[in-house]
């Protein structure tokens, strides 16, 4: 049976129990949800996300007609020969090589960024900065990475000529642990940079998130709220950071948009990627794929260098080869964008259950799936997600919801939820 709520999804559920309801009609309340996103709002909703499947490809074609373009004409020969002029300290000369190489570079892709995080998010109502704004964060983030980059720079090409038959073995374990400190770093000193964050006013919202922490053993002491509504319209909530820089955040568009019940949904997900240690089996996972990507670059590129003498770069370990390098990485990581994002998607299903679990808000996290259409293809062919979904498919989400619903919700009834629009 159907049952209609005043248009909206009833705010409790059945008391929880292992006892399964049978009669429950899985597919019928999975469609209830998928029905809600017909017509213009689909259309658009899946131009948005397959336009996206273009988007590492152009990407990558953009970058290769800046990088190419450095090594054929002498520029980054130029460029390190400026650093060598500027420094004698041999270690420091990529990082003073990274300086002009970082501005050249970003404002040559500058009209790509435009389009890619401002125009095409401007085009499909995603975004909610006027230009100005957006070429503040922006300008914020370049500097940010002319910094980073800089001693990303100094530590590559040192262990680069420390290590002429083994740096991308060596490389690996150092990108494994600037990864590491990343994560511990991000949440304190980069966020902050890019949204404000305060506290979540105390409220019944909050008592269950804390409860829900403090029933997994998640630190809860405080929970933050980003302003996150000043950039987009995208929901979202992680529990991010590493030991002492552990934080639970939630953006402000996931309060003001979504009714409680689906608030503590996601939460129970975001809290999933903590207790089950995803940070931890993702860095692993990632630093395998960085093992195979360096490896690649670490035989294509000398043969290369050799086979171009007119670059005037010296040899791999020489920060002239940078173009080379990145855009070699860049083709590799093309090619393993699936297995990345199946290793991303398979970890958003485990927090998934988790949440479900976590949280017991079925209907909670099943409108939330359908709020998240609003940029992601609700519903795609099995090959379509495991090639271009780094997240389970809305359809697959809503679906999971409601299995779980049968199967610990006693006296489970199909409901018709309310329109995802308005909120």
């Amino acid at each position: 049976m159907i049952i209609l709520v005043g248009g909206m999804l009833a705010a409790t559920i059945p008391a929880i129990t292992h006892a399964a309801t049978p009669s429950f009609d899985v597919e019928a309340a999975t469609r209830a949800y998928l029905d809600l996103l017909q017509g213009p709002a689909r259309t658009k909703s899946d131009a948005y996300f397959e336009g996206g499947y273009w988007l590492p490809l152009w990407s990558t074609l953009v970058s290769s007609l800046i990088y190419l373009p450095l090594l054929f004409t002498g520029v980054s020969q130029r460029l390190r020969t400026y650093a060598e002029r500027k420094t004698k300290r041999r270690w420091l000369v990529p990082a003073v090589y990274a300086l002009p190489f970082v501005a050249l570079t970003t404002l040559l892709n500058l009209p790509w960024m435009i389009y890619e995080g401002f125009v095409r998010e401007k085009q499909y109502g995603l975004m909610n900065q006027t230009f100005a704004s957006w070429t503040v964060d922006a300008a914020k983030a370049f500097g940010i990475g002319l910094i980073i980059n800089a001693l990303l720079f100094m530590l590559v090409f040192w262990v680069i000529r420390h290590f002429r038959r083994s740096w991308w073995l060596i490389g690996t374990g150092v990108a494994a642990v600037v990864v590491m400190l990343g994560a511990l770093i991000a949440p304190v000193f980069i966020a902050p940079l890019f949204n404000k964050y305060t506290e979540l006013p105390a409220g019944a919202v909050r008592d269950r998130i804390v409860a829900i922490a403090v029933a997994n053993h998640i630190p809860a002491g405080h929970i933050y709220v980003s302003d996150a509504s000043r950039q987009t319209k995208r929901i979202s909530a992680n529990v991010s950071g590493v030991g002492p820089t552990i934080h639970i955040t939630l953006n402000d568009n996931l309060l003001e948009r979504t009714a409680p019940e689906e608030v503590v949904a996601v939460m129970g997900h975001e809290m999933g990627h903590y207790v089950l240690n995803h940070i931890w089996t993702l860095i692993l996972s990632f630093t395998l794929v960085f093992l195979a990507m360096f490896f690649v670059v670490s035989r294509l590129a000398p043969a290369l260098i050799v086979r171009n003498p007119q670059w005037g770069v010296r040899d791999v370990a020489d920060p002239a080869a940078t173009p080379l390098l990145l855009l070699l990485a860049g083709l590799c990581g093309l090619v393993l964008t699936p297995v990345l994002n199946s290793i991303t998607r398979h970890n958003e299903v485990e927090a998934d259950v988790f949440g479900l679990d976590a949280a017991r808000e079925p209907d909670g996290f099943a409108k939330v799936a359908m709020r998240l259409s609003e940029y992601r293809k609700i519903s795609p062919g099995p090959v379509e997600e495991m090639l271009f979904f780094d997240h389970p498919s809305g359809e697959n989400r809503v679906r999971r919801s409601m299995q779980w619903k049968k199967d610990h919700v006693t006296g489970a009834t199909v409901v018709m939820p309310g329109p995802i629009a308005g909120k």
